[in-house]
């Protein structure tokens, strides 16, 4: 009864939530005075029903307020809202209680809930409430020896009301820059502060209080016509911002002491916002550009803000106004559900799809019976005829017409029975699918969501920098799967930030080279081709190719020659190195070079594909291509060897029927002109090592696959359409499974493995060097000869160096296979035999000293020779390399061709 009278006052509570918002916008709203009325009364008779006095007591007086209200007695102004707001927030403080605190807390707080009975009742009365605003309370300069804070749940959902909040502040701010008139963000504000400041009263939180008062007063004065809000007014104003949101951050246990703690910053900031009210003020002396203490991240708040308010079984308002006016009004309630569930349900939902999949076939099965059985019936008469005239006693054709009608109303009954079936399977399919779309729906979230911050950081960082930039956000509201969006945060992060610092010019920059002084930044996200598409762009300087290939000879990555030879995107691919910077100095904003190594990094693990391209003088685009989930690919299906499997179409540079009379060799090899381009082909069913089936169509089904550096044409046996495919993890006991990353049920319950692109292409890579390619149609389920000579693994997250080096060995004799990174390197040795393994150090995903030390701790791997080759040159990196297990230490800036291969020859011997 008690789990039902807290999902009772949870409902309820929104009701009211929604309803005295839309009052205070509108008093004559009689119909949301009717839902209120109905929402008290309900809450008041289910809290009488399980004994909850104190419930009681307060839904009875809202009830009579809303009764009086409907009657034309009263009249509900802001003050009233404000008092109801915080009778709602009661009850759902005592609704959330568990049954054996119920007793102790209405005991303890038998005061709490007179005042605010005592509160609802002299507005009933028509009286002037007690508890409107009284002058703030100095700063006091000794810690308070106790202060009556509320429960952990109410502080988690006070957390909860500053972000979303301050989202509107900073917001409305920033857009209030460009447009100082606009009375709906005036507005949007006004109640934004309004609400912080009656959710900190309620928790007892004092400073935000104070701070949210002072904003709330100049947000009044604007709308008034008593203050136009200029650039310095609002700089100090998001300083107020930054405050509020440092206390939100805050932990329940440091909340008291860190207000003692900054009591002086606190005051110090009240008396700059009280200062915006005075019209004759004139502007600070130093520009009021600089930020409070960083916060946490938006990601490290929302977790905070997650972690303490999963208690609570809905995710509704703390007190007054838990609204965001400037935005369209859901009547969704929210519900906190983890990761972990949403995945269980996913997997239901694919169990779903699959299991009324199966009933097709049995229905085929069953049609198929139902043609035997007319087969019989026909049998049966063909033999009534026949009997016709012969001499059979009537007993035997009494049985005879017995069969005929029996089997007449098998007919009849398994005609019934198959309709009802099928209907009963398309109703089914139609449900489990609905179910399938919209638990994945339920992981997806609006772009903004992740990015809503960036509009304060361009505006800070631009004016640090004396630049001036428009920033643009499009496709707000394209759908991203939360696991995405959290971990392309950072990424995109660092772009905007590099666009910021090295690509957008100073205004007196850009006039000078004929641009507009100010320049542009967008930030854009769609849907296109079944994958996530984002791009980040703008109109800067772009990148000198010819500063970039003399910066990488000088670091002494490349040779000169090689340098030269290098197209636009092998160069600009240097720019996403670890450690790599076109910056000589380094600044609070870039220069050290990790930022753009963050995105190469998480566009690895998430198995993304980058593409970046620039023009000198007319700025830089980086077009990032993502799935639109990690749970749920969208695939292609292939044929190879009778057995399906699926390809991510984010891995499909595209795919072609090619006739048979196109193909071309040259030097053994088998390849196709695509678009002016030669397309290397091999037969899939080699690659995955299964017994292939002979085609001998004249058109042959081929995907191409690749990176930005190669590209192969791959041929299957036909191409089963596209599917949408959830993904379920292989069992860690099998090990790494070459070729394939992960696994999935079709519909009709038959299991089909996803291929690991990457690890594919690595894969064809040992079939081309060691010369074992086969032409398509020949060789069909032939194992491949036994590859010669010694081999080595060379893993490097640069293409260009794994390209150095591995030329350099193949020059040598010895056979080389190539790994992107760590992991890349771990999942190939795994499955293949080398002689030596190169490392680099600085890697994503696993960096090369996880690497090594994985490999020697690996009881069948630990004999294998292993150097590591970096950038670093420090004897601390040495010691650690060697450490971790490594036989050799070898310096990039320091190698050429006959250091590396003595080193080579050192471990392992001649080719």
């Amino acid at each position: 009864m008690l789990g039902l009278f807290r999902q009772e006052v949870e409902a309820h509570n929104k009701t009211l939530t929604d309803g005295l918002l839309a009052l205070e916008q509108d008093p004559g709203l009689l119909d949301d005075l009717e839902s209120m009325m109905r929402a008290a009364h309900s809450i008041k008779g289910a809290a009488r029903m399980v004994g909850v006095d104190a419930a009681v007591g307060v839904a009875h007086v809202m009830e009579d307020l809303f009764v009086a209200a409907q009657q034309g007695q009263l009249l509900l102004a802001t003050e009233h809202v404000d008092e109801l707001l915080k009778s709602v927030d009661l009850l759902g403080q005592i609704g959330e209680l568990d049954g054996e605190l119920i007793a102790s807390w209405s005991e303890q707080n038998s005061e709490q809930v007179a005042t605010r009975v005592a509160a609802l009742e002299a507005l009933l009365a028509g009286e002037e409430s007690e508890q409107k605003s009284a002058p703030e309370p100095v700063a006091s300069t000794t810690a308070p020896a106790a202060v009556n804070l509320a429960d952990a749940t109410m502080l988690g959902l006070f957390r909860v009301e500053i972000e979303t909040h301050n989202k509107t502040l900073t917001e409305a701010l920033l857009a209030l820059e460009k447009a100082p008139s606009s009375a709906e963000d005036l507005e949007s504000m006004m109640r934004a502060a309004h609400s912080i400041k009656g959710a900190a009263r309620m928790v007892g939180v004092d400073a935000a209080v104070r701070v949210a008062h002072v904003m709330e007063d100049v947000f009044v004065a604007a709308q008034k016509g008593e203050l136009d809000l200029l650039e310095w007014h609002i700089d100090t104003l998001l300083k107020g911002v930054d405050m509020l949101g440092q206390i939100g951050a805050q932990d329940d246990a440091v909340l008291i002491s860190w207000q003692h703690d900054n009591a002086n910053e606190v005051a110090a900031l009240e008396s700059q916002l009280q200062r915006l009210l005075d019209p004759d003020a004139e502007p600070p002396a130093a520009p009021a550009v600089e930020q409070l203490a960083p916060v946490e991240t938006d990601a490290e708040r929302s977790a905070l803000i997650t972690a303490e308010s999963d208690s609570a079984t809905s995710e509704r308002s703390a007190s007054p106004a838990a609204d965001k006016p400037s935005a369209k009004k859901s009547s969704d309630s929210s519900l906190r559900v983890t990761a972990s569930v949403l995945n269980r349900l996913m997997g239901y939902a694919g169990e779903a799809q699959v299991e009324a999949g199966n009933l097709r076939p049995f229905a085929e099965s069953l049609l198929k019976l139902r043609h035997r059985q007319v087969e019989l019936l026909g049998v049966l008469e063909e033999l009534n005829e026949a009997m016709e005239g012969a001499e059979v006693d009537e007993f035997g054709l009494s049985l005879l017409g017995t069969a005929i009608d029996k089997a007449g109303e098998c007919r009849q009954i398994l005609t019934e029975r198959l309709t009802d079936l099928d209907a009963f399977e398309r109703r089914n399919t139609r449900l489990a699918d609905r179910l399938s779309r919209e638990v994945i729906s339920s992981r997806m979230r609006p772009f903004i969501e992740g990015v809503h911050g960036f509009n304060r950081m361009v505006r800070d960082i631009s004016k640090s920098l004396g630049k001036e930039v428009k920033f643009e956000i499009r496709g707000k509201d394209t759908k991203v799967d939360r696991d995405i969006l959290d971990k392309i945060e950072a990424p995109l992060n660092h772009m905007v930030r590099n666009a910021l610092d090295h690509g957008l010019e100073t205004p007196e920059e850009r006039l000078a080279a004929g641009k507009p002084a100010e320049g542009r930044l967008l930030l854009e996200a769609v849907h296109n081709s079944g994958m996530l598409s984002i791009i980040v762009k703008d109109d800067g300087r772009g990148v000198d190719q010819e500063a970039l290939r003399k910066k990488i000879v000088a670091r002494g990555m490349v040779s000169e020659q090689m340098a030269t030879d290098l197209s636009e995107s092998e160069l600009l691919d240097f720019l996403f190195l670890p450690s790599f910077s076109t910056r000589e100095q380094v600044s609070e904003i870039s220069g050290r070079g990790v930022g753009l190594d963050v995105v190469h990094s998480t566009m690895q693990e998430m198995r993304g594909v980058l593409h970046a391209t620039s023009t000198l003088g007319e700025g830089m685009r980086i077009h990032l291509q993502l799935p639109l989930s990690l749970s749920t690919i969208r695939a292609l299906m292939i044929d190879v060897g009778g057995e399906s499997y699926a390809v991510p179409l984010a891995r499909i540079e595209r795919t072609m029927m090619v006739p048979r009379d196109q193909l071309k060799i040259m030097e053994g090899r088998q390849y196709v002109i695509v678009d002016e381009a030669s397309i290397g082909l091999l037969q899939a069913h080699q690659v995955l090592e299964v017994e292939g089936h002979t085609n001998s169509n004249e058109l042959l089904p081929v995907i191409v696959i690749g990176d930005r550096n190669r590209h192969y044409g791959v041929v299957v046996e036909q191409f089963l359409g596209e599917r949408n495919l959830v993904v379920q993890v292989l069992d860690a006991r099998l090990g790494k499974v070459q070729d394939i990353a992960a696994a999935s049920i079709l519909e009709d319950g038959t299991p089909t493995l996803i291929i690991d692109v990457d690890d594919m292409l690595r894969s064809i890579e040992l079939l081309i060097s060691g010369g074992r390619l086969m032409h398509v149609g020949e060789g069909v389920g032939e194992k491949a000869a036994p590859q010669q000579g010694k081999r080595i693994l060379v893993v490097d997250d640069s293409i260009t160096v794994r390209e150095v080096e591995r030329n350099m060995l193949e020059t040598k004799g010895y056979s080389v296979d190539v790994a992107v990174d760590g992991m890349d390197g771990w999942n190939a040795i795994r499955v293949g035999n080398y002689d030596l393994v190169i490392s680099d150090v600085d890697m994503p995903r696993m960096n090369g000293i996880e690497f090594v030390s994985k490999i020697k701790s690996d009881a069948r791997l630990s004999s294998t020779p292993t150097m590591i080759v970096s950038y670093k040159d420090r004897e601390e990196d040495r010691q650690r390399g060697l450490e971790a297990g490594a036989d050799y230490y070898l310096a990039k800036g320091s190698f050429h061709d006959e250091t590396l291969i003595e080193a080579v020859v050192d471990l392992i011997g001649e080719a």
